[in-house]
Order: structure tokens, then C-alpha cells, then sequence
């Protein structure tokens, strides 16, 4: 039974001969909506999500069920329906628009045909998946006097039993009824007047929710934490800047640690048979000035190995010891099985690909994948190392990679099939240069100035396919321009991509080959998803300020 939502409807009168419209009451079209969305509501099941359901991902391609598709990160879908061959048919089969303004960064969930997502200034919604149709929508009330650094962006949710979670500008974590959008619990993690917020999608870990915080450029102290997902009781808090006492302080000059920074604003991912979380942290605070904190600065820009159940830390990876660049470390860590070996790979900002054994840590390959001028040298463990020559100065000269990174947030993506690692990759290099800032709370604390440098002209974008047991790139396409969209990737041997001009495009996975786009009028900084509705493939992704769904005719 489909039902129209006709606006006319709601004021057409009696038999209609006339072509009067009579107004009805405010409360009447209350009645009439309630009407509506109760009927909405009795289409979908409404199946608990159980933390075994979201282990066992792959056995629902249909449902999309935590950020990345799976606990590993690979943000691959088995669906195949739309391919190499049939791909070029692709339409857009509906359009949800958020109201919202700025940029849009949401990776939806999608349950049992229910879609889920975030838009701008903290808003959650609830869609049915097949037409777009929306089913509830909750507003946060964002307080004016907030100062995100990069917009006022959300990632995304997390689900679990009959609640999706949230994290607020405001750097509160909430818990919305997945049927009504209603309010459930609302915590308090931090003074966002501290320069603290949250714009990360939440990764639902057993009966936990787990959260990293954002605000590196406001010399706050990171933190990842974890809360009971029926209460909102915090259960544990690893601080990424280790105080006295513990393990990793000496590695920071001073009292500089109170304010080191080394947020954790991306998802991580969750290895089942360890009971490992692996989450990634970004930069020391300030950014790009090292004077006046001395040491590696333990835990900023550091692949982190955190007990499940304890937020106990198991193992670390820092990427980028004393960071000077803003080389945020927060890109997803993809976990990657090959034989016996069992690895985690990230495209990192600082223009290296890097493959860990996940058991320990260790690294197994750092291989340059875009312009590097930083480092030339490894050390012991071939970990590459910074240039004294590349620290920013008071008359500043070229670092490559600038400021934004070889690649940034952007959601990467791994297939299986054709084991290749896909990211958005950029070509661009900065002048760099640094004087004393003094902190103050609340206020950005950078401690430098970055400029576009004549060795990024014209700067350069792309997508690249990495094979992950050598580093060698294996193809690129390039863009335009650079872009800020994620990756996916799919059984039907494509990857999907958007741009800076607002194109969504489908790719080759094995050749670099493009092979569809669609026009969709906004800038995309999301990454794509898929789902299924009884037996149709979809493939979702959000540009400008809306959400867009495709499928085949």
C-alpha cells in the first residue's frame, strides 16, 4: 500500500466543485501528519540491532549497520547488482533534502529499510530507505557560541538495540529512540566553551558506545570514551595525552600536555577475536609550532590498541612523532586479512601508506603514495623520518604535503576481491612558517600560518588504488580539482567516488576506468554506502545539503 503525502490533499474540500480551498486547523493538520508517519512507522520491523548482527554484517549486504559497513572499515559491499555492465543505467531514484546549510559529511546507516543519518548543526533523521520519505527528524538544540574548526559537521550515527547515538557539537553524546526519534538519555562529556566537540560517527562495540573527541586546534586534551549504551553511564575514558604517571608523559616538555591536543574525530574499528578497538588520533596542539613541547608527544597522530571492555591500551603506532604540520593521524584504520597474516593499513596524512601487523603493532611498510618532501630517511623500524629542515620558521618555507594532507577524513575503502586499497589522494605542498601564540581557552591555538606554496600549482586530485602487501600504486584517476569524498567499494567490481564539482562517479576497481556519473549541484565531502530493498541495490551518498539514492531502472 503506498501513501501519497499530497500537500494539496490536506485543504481540498468536499467534493471539490467549486475550487475553493478551505483552511483547516492547525490541529487538524497535526492529526493528519501523526496519521501519516504512524503509517510510515507500521511498514518497518524494527529489529533489534544486536552487537552479533554488526559482527555478522556480511550476512545482511542488504543493511548497512555501523560506519563503515563492518567492523574492519573496508567500507565494501557484496551487493553486485549494479556493475561494470549494468552501471551505466544507474539513475537517482530520490532526493532527501536536510534544510541544512554547509557541508554535509554523513555516512547513513540503513536498517531493515529504515535509512539513518546526520545533517549539518546536529540534526538526525530517519528515512524510508525505498523512497526517501522521512520518518522522524530530531533537531539538537546547538548553542550559538560554539567554535568547531571546520564547520558545524556530524558524521554520522551509531545503532544499537532500539537506539541510534550521537555526538553533538557541544561535545555531548546522546541516544535517540530509533522509532520515534525521541529523546532517550543525554550526557555531558566535556565544556565545549574549552574549545571540546564532537563531530564522529560513534562505533557501537558490545554494550558500549565508543567516541573520540574533537578540538586539536583549541589546545584541548583528547580522549576517547565509552558509555553504556542503555544509561549513558561513562564506562571508561583513554586520555591521548598521558598525564603524570602515566605511561607516554615524559614525552611531552613541561606541562604541555594539559593542553596537547592529539583529538580522535574519526572512526575507528573493532576486531572481534581480539576484543581490540583500533582508533587513530590526530595532532599536538598547537599544530604546527613543536617549541615548547619538546619530545614525541605521545599520543597525537598514534594508531591506538584499546582493550574492548577496560579502554586499557594494548599496543600503539605513532605515525608522526613531534608533529609540526598538522599531520592529524585520524584517517580509518582498514583491518586486512592476507593468509596468516593479520594487518591494519592506513593512507595517512602525511603523504605515507602504512601496514601494521595488528597482533603488535608492528609496522610492516611505509611507502610514500603522493608528494613527499618532508622525509628522505627511516628509522630502526622504517619508520620514516622527519627532515630537521622541514620544521616550520619564522620566514617559513615548502613542506609537501601541505597542512590539508595527502589525504584527509575522507572515508578510504578495501575489496576484497580485488585486494586494492582505494583513498582520495591530493598533490599539495605548503609554506610553513611559526611564531609564539599564547593559549587561551576557547581559542584557536595553531601557533603558525600555512600558505598555498607554487610547488601545489595547479593542485592535484585523485583516486588511487593501492595494492596493500607492497604499497605500489596500481592505478590513479585524477580529478578536476582535489575533492573531499570517501570510497566505496563494491562485489560488482566498482568503486564510487564524488567531487568537488558535485559529480558522482563509478569506477573501474580493477582498471581505474570511469564508467558512469551523475550530476548532483553541491561539493561532496561524504563517502558513499549501499544497501538492498527487497532484492534492489541502492548506492547512497550525500553532496551540497542533500542525501541521493540510485538504482538501477
Amino acid at each position: 500500500m503506498n501513501l501519497r503525502w499530497d500537500r494539496e490533499s490536506l485543504y481540498r474540500g468536499g467534493s471539490g466543485g467549486s475550487g475553493e480551498r478551505p483552511r483547516r486547523s492547525p490541529r487538524a493538520l497535526l492529526v493528519l501528519f501523526g496519521v501519516y508517519v504512524a503509517f510510515l512507522l507500521t511498514l518497518h520491523a524494527y529489529a533489534q540491532v544486536t552487537v552479533e548482527r554488526i559482527v555478522n554484517s556480511q550476512k545482511e549486504p542488504q543493511n548497512w549497520l555501523t560506519y563503515s559497513g563492518d567492523y574492519s572499515g573496508r567500507r565494501f559491499s557484496t551487493l553486485d547488482q549494479v556493475n561494470t555492465t549494468t552501471v551505466h543505467t544507474l539513475a537517482a531514484k530520490w532526493v532527501y533534502q536536510t534544510g541544512a546549510t554547509g557541508k554535509i559529511e554523513t555516512s547513513p546507516l540503513v536498517v531493515d529499510g529504515v535509512l539513518y543519518a546526520t545533517a549539518q548543526d546536529d540534526r538526525a533523521f530517519a528515512l524510508d530507505a525505498r523512497t526517501g520519505r522521512p520518518i522522524w527528524m530530531y533537531q539538537y538544540p546547538v548553542p550559538t557560541d560554539i567554535r568547531p574548526c571546520c564547520g558545524h559537521v556530524n558524521r554520522g550515527l551509531a545503532i544499537l538495540g532500539d537506539k541510534v547515538f550521537m555526538g553533538t557539537l557541544d561535545a555531548h553524546v546522546i541516544a535517540l529512540d530509533a522509532k520515534t526519534g525521541n529523546l532517550v538519555w543525554n550526557v555531558t562529556s566535556a565544556d565545549y566553551r574549552a574549545g571540546y566537540s564532537y563531530t564522529v560517527a560513534p562505533l557501537a562495540v558490545k554494550n558500549l558506545i565508543v567516541i573520540g573527541v574533537s578540538g586539536g586546534e583549541y589546545g584541548i586534551r583528547g580522549f576517547i570514551d565509552a558509555y553504556d549504551a542503555a544509561t549513558g553511564e561513562r564506562k571508561w575514558r583513554f586520555y591521548t595525552v598521558p598525564g603524570p604517571g602515566e605511561a607516554g608523559h615524559e614525552t611531552w616538555e613541561g606541562d604541555s600536555w594539559k593542553i596537547g591536543g592529539a583529538p580522535a574525530w574519526n572512526t575507528g574499528t573493532y576486531d572481534p577475536a581480539t576484543n581490540q578497538i583500533f582508533w587513530p588520533t590526530g595532532n599536538p596542539s598547537p599544530s604546527n609550532r613543536g617549541e615548547g613541547r619538546a619530545g614525541d608527544n605521545l599520543y597525537s597522530n598514534t594508531l591506538l590498541a584499546l582493550d574492548a571492555d577496560t579502554g586499557k591500551m594494548n599496543w600503539h603506532f605513532q605515525f608522526t612523532k613531534h608533529d609540526e604540520h598538522d599531520w592529524d593521524a585520524t584517517q580509518v584504520p582498514v583491518m586486512i586479512d592476507a593468509g596468516s597474516k593479520h594487518l591494519i593499513a592506513q593512507a595517512n596524512r602525511n603523504g605515507f601508506f602504512y601496514v601494521i601487523d595488528r597482533s603488535t603493532g608492528k609496522l610492516i611498510l611505509a611507502n610514500a603514495y603522493g608528494k613527499v618532501t618532508w622525509s628522505d630517511t627511516r628509522d630502526a623500524e622504517g619508520r620514516p623520518v622527519a627532515k630537521k629542515e622541514a620544521s616550520p620558521t619564522l620566514e617559513g618555507h615548502t613542506v609537501c604535503p601541505g597542512a590539508l594532507g595527502t589525504t584527509n577524513f575522507m572515508a578510504p575503502a578495501y575489496n576484497p576481491k580485488t585486494a586494492l586499497f582505494y583513498v582520495t589522494a591530493r598533490d599539495q605542498c605548503d609554506i610553513f612558517s611559526t611564531a609564539p601564540q599564547p593559549y587561551e581557552a576557547g581559542h584557536a591555538y595553531y601557533g603558525s600560518a600555512y600558505f598555498p606554496s607554487e610547488e601545489a600549482e595547479p593542485y592535484r586530485g585523485y583516486l588511487k588504488a593501492i595494492d596493500p602487501l607492497t604499497g605500489a600504486i596500481q592505478w590513479k584517476f585524477e580529478h578536476t580539482s582535489p575533492t573531499w569524498s570517501g570510497v566505496l567499494s563494491t562485489a560488482g567490481g566498482l568503486v564510487f567516488t564524488g567531487d568537488a564539482e558535485g559529480n558522482f562517479v563509478a569506477i573501474n576497481a580493477l582498471t581505474g576506468m570511469p564508467l558512469w556519473h551523475f550530476q548532483m549541484g553541491g561539493a561532496v565531502y561524504a563517502p558513499p554506502m549501499a544497501f538492498a530493498i527487497d532484492g534492489k541495490e541502492y548506492v547512497a551518498i550525500a553532496a551540497g545539503s542533500a542525501l541521493y539514492a540510485f538504482a538501477l531502472p
